[in-house]
């Protein structure tokens, strides 16, 4: 009977899938046929079949029309376009439904094979394959048909020799081509690349601009090959074209600097009127500012030009770039001018639309996470972006949110938080010496004060005070340094309950450690000394197969004042600072990413942390808020946040009282997903995630806490899968999680893959996880 069944299901669902096919093509036009795509074969015996691939998969993105788009061999868009119709009229929900949901159909008579042949042969020429034969055919069934192209390309042409122009050439702009030649993009021996050809030609023009030639252009570049020398070989002549303009051949110097900060696109006539009493001269630049509403030192400071000097394509860029980088400016636009007065001069003039100098923005969030945590974060931010007339940007900023958890162990102990913070941020490095920054990145100085109340409902509220100072800056667009030399932190308990203080007391009972980490929560503590980061990436680069992402961080707290007391917590009291314990310890954390794509659409996304914290002197153990944790949305997707370890340990539950997040002093997290693009938007994922955190010193509350040799069969170990939702402004996060390893279970029982039952509703209580985030989880 099962087998009746399924074979019924299959035949209605062939049924139904070829019923959809017909209701595509029974709307053609008579005589018609519905294109279905193209194929490209490259016959080749001696071309490696990886470059083969390669070849056909970008010959057959070249072909036109393109098919109607698809899902799993289906065309909803075009069936959606038959099923609305005709429309009767230009609007409505049948008019919306064909032109913006549905999609027409592509015909075969809108093919031009002849055309796509020559496409592709000029791809294949222009690839070094001068003997490249291709040929056009089609092939048709059910009203669809498919184009199949034949390209035999031979055998490939390579660089014999590449000519520069003489170091001793006629004139000067070939003498500056020959010099610059000896990083050029043709190499003796590669395959003929006309599109290398031109990233050549680029690359001269770039060069020969940095050197003055502000007219030159790539055109003015020709590149003569010469086919006949035969061994399916060519030679490559760089030469300066005879026909470039004069003015393209000589240097250009920058002469009068000219800088409109008010300019108004508007209102360009008026912003251009120079009244005398409104120009400013400042060192080499002549400034038109009735209003003063810019010191002249911010030009100073982001101006890589002085009169005088040989033109730069790079100056030019770096100062447009700084210029955009300081925040202050909506437009900024350049010009350059021969002089009126001097020969081979270049008069240069900056436009500077400034942005409001003052701004309000409101802001509403909500926030959801693994550990059952439902919220919301509204926020009010006033900011000035020229509040000392320097381009300065003062921000103030108060914050008011709620989170609160809808079920799960800690279920009504909600958390409220409010705060503020200012901060100034000075375009330029405020340095006890001068620090000379040649990047097109603006350095930056900051100062910040900030302040938190947080509430657990029925269980204590926390003050927390930071003070910070310090600088960031970018060496380029990959790099990110973020120094402060004066980072305080003060965290001190201003209520604790009854209730609070029982569960403490009826935790130190049960002697597992649980009392001390509720404790450690509502310990006043104390933070100071200077913090470090470092972050690279080149993940930007859409098109790279291997892209990576590292931060690195470093954070050394209160060893100064530890050498000054001789503070020594593990064999007398800890010294103390206005009535608190300092902290003490060097902490670093690296994080590591390393993205593989894998195709078009799909690609292979790791990532590795490791944190160690080491305390000494006046601590024993990290401070809670400088502590690693692990688990939760973003890092263990099978566990509650904060829930793992440290170690091996797990604390005795009340189900009546309130569970404290587990924290450690050395971290290991390991996760790698596969993620693919399924439809339209949205994505799917794969992934496994490992890991764990340990304590530095032993305690004897907290068994099998201890970072040992052994760490490896220690670690948690999950596994899910989750879709993703690309909307363009956010990507909404879907995941499901289940436990792979359980590392407080006893030696031996820590797998736990036997015991994976979906179907029962105790195992799917316990251990499956539902993530629900905004973005990626790395």
């Amino acid at each position: 009977m099962t087998m009746i069944k399924n074979k019924l299901t299959y035949y209605v669902m062939l049924a139904l899938l070829f019923a959809y096919g017909c209701s595509n093509t029974k709307y053609l036009p008579e005589g018609d046929m519905l294109y279905v795509g193209g194929e490209v074969e490259v016959k080749d015996s001696v071309m490696p079949r990886k470059e083969r691939k390669a070849m056909e998969k970008v010959m057959k993105g070249l072909l036109r029309p393109k098919p109607n788009s698809g899902f799993l061999g289906l065309r909803p868009k075009l069936y959606i376009y038959n099923l609305a119709g005709e429309p009767k009229k230009d609007s409505g929900f049948r008019h919306w439904l064909r032109t913006k949901v549905g999609e027409p159909p592509v015909l075969f008579s809108q093919v031009d094979l002849d055309y796509n042949a020559d496409i592709l042969q000029n791809y294949a020429e222009n690839k070094g394959y001068f003997k490249v034969r291709t040929a056009a055919d089609s092939t048709s069934r059910h009203k669809r048909a498919k184009a199949i192209y034949t390209v035999t390309p031979k055998q490939r042409y390579t660089i014999r020799e590449v000519k520069f122009p003489g170091d001793s050439a006629a004139t000067e702009i070939d003498s500056t081509v020959a010099s610059i030649r000896r990083r050029s993009r043709l190499k003796k021996g590669q395959p003929y690349d006309l599109d290398v050809i031109k990233e050549e030609r680029e690359r001269i023009d770039q060069r020969l601009k940095n050197r003055g030639y502000f007219y030159f252009s790539p055109d003015y570049i020709l590149v003569q090959v010469d086919s006949t020398v035969g061994n399916h070989q060519v030679d490559l002549i760089v030469k300066v074209k005879d026909e470039t303009p004069e003015r393209a051949k000589r240097v250009y110097k920058i002469g009068d600097i000219f800088i409109y900060p008010n300019y108004s696109i508007a209102n360009a006539k008026d912003t251009l009127l120079t009244a005398t009493d409104s120009i400013e001269k400042y060192k080499d630049f002549t400034i038109i500012d009735p209003q003063h509403t810019f010191r002249p030192i911010i030009y100073d400071r982001t101006m890589f030009f002085r009169k005088g000097d040989i033109y730069s394509r790079r100056d030019h860029n770096l100062s447009l770039n700084r210029l955009v980088n300081l925040g202050t400016f909506k437009f900024v636009k350049n010009e350059f001018r021969p002089s009126d007065s001097i020969d081979g001069v270049l008069d240069t003039y900056y436009y500077l639309t400034p942005l409001p100098r003052k701004s309000i923005r409101f802001e509403v969030l909500g926030k959801t996470n693994s550990a059952n945590y439902n919220g919301t974060e509204a926020s009010v931010n006033w900011s000035n972006r020229n509040a000392f007339r320097a381009a300065e940007l003062l921000s103030l900023s108060v914050f008011g949110g709620a989170e609160i958890q809808a079920s799960g162990q800690n279920k009504g102990y909600n958390v409220y938080r409010v705060g503020g913070e200012a901060s100034i941020v000075w375009p330029r490095f405020i340095t006890p010496i001068k620090i000379q920054d040649s990047s097109a990145f603006v350095p930056r100085t900051r100062a910040l004060v900030s302040y938190e109340y947080q509430n657990r409902a029925r269980l204590y509220s926390l003050n927390s005070f930071r003070a910070q100072f310090g600088y960031l800056w970018k060496d380029n667009i990959r790099t990110e340094h973020n120094l402060n030399p004066f980072d305080v932190n003060y965290v001190s308990p201003a209520t604790v309950t009854q209730e609070y203080r029982d569960q403490i007391t009826a935790a130190d009972s049960l002697n597992d450690g649980t009392g001390e980490a509720l404790r450690k929560v509502i310990d006043k503590q104390l933070i100071f000394g200077p913090t470090y980061s470092y972050t690279y990436t080149n993940t930007a680069q859409k098109r790279k197969k291997h892209t990576f992402y590292y931060k690195g961080s470093l954070d050394v707290a209160g060893t100064i004042a530890g050498l000054g007391t001789g503070a020594d917590a593990k064999t007398k009291e800890p010294e103390q600072i206005l009535g608190v314990a300092f902290s003490q310890f060097v902490k670093t954390e690296q994080d590591f990413r390393y993205y593989l794509k894998l195709g078009d659409n799909s690609q292979l996304a790791n990532r590795i942390i490791i944190g160690v914290g080491v305390p000494y002197g006046n601590s024993t153990e990290l401070p809670f808020i400088r502590q690693f944790f692990i688990g939760g949305t973003n890092s263990l997707r099978a566990f509650r946040a904060r829930s793992i370890g440290p170690g091996t340990y797990r604390p005795e539950t009340n189900p009546n009282g309130f569970l404290p997040d587990q924290s450690g002093d050395l971290k290991l997290e390991m996760n790698t997903e596969y993620r693919a693009k399924l439809f339209s938007v949205v994505h799917g994922a794969l992934f496994v995630d490992a890991g764990n955190i340990w304590l530095w010193n032993k305690n004897d509350d907290k068994q099998g806490s201890q970072f040992t040799s052994k760490f490896y069969e220690q670690l948690a170990v999950g596994t899910g899968a989750g879709l993703r939702f690309d909307l363009s402004f956010l990507i909404l996060r879907l995941d499901l999680a289940f436990p792979l390893r359980k590392p407080w279970l006893p030696e031996g029982q820590r797998w736990v893959i036997d015991d994976i039952d979906f179907g029962s509703k105790y195992w799917r209580r316990e251990n499956l996880v539902f993530n629900l985030a905004i973005g990626y989880p790395f």
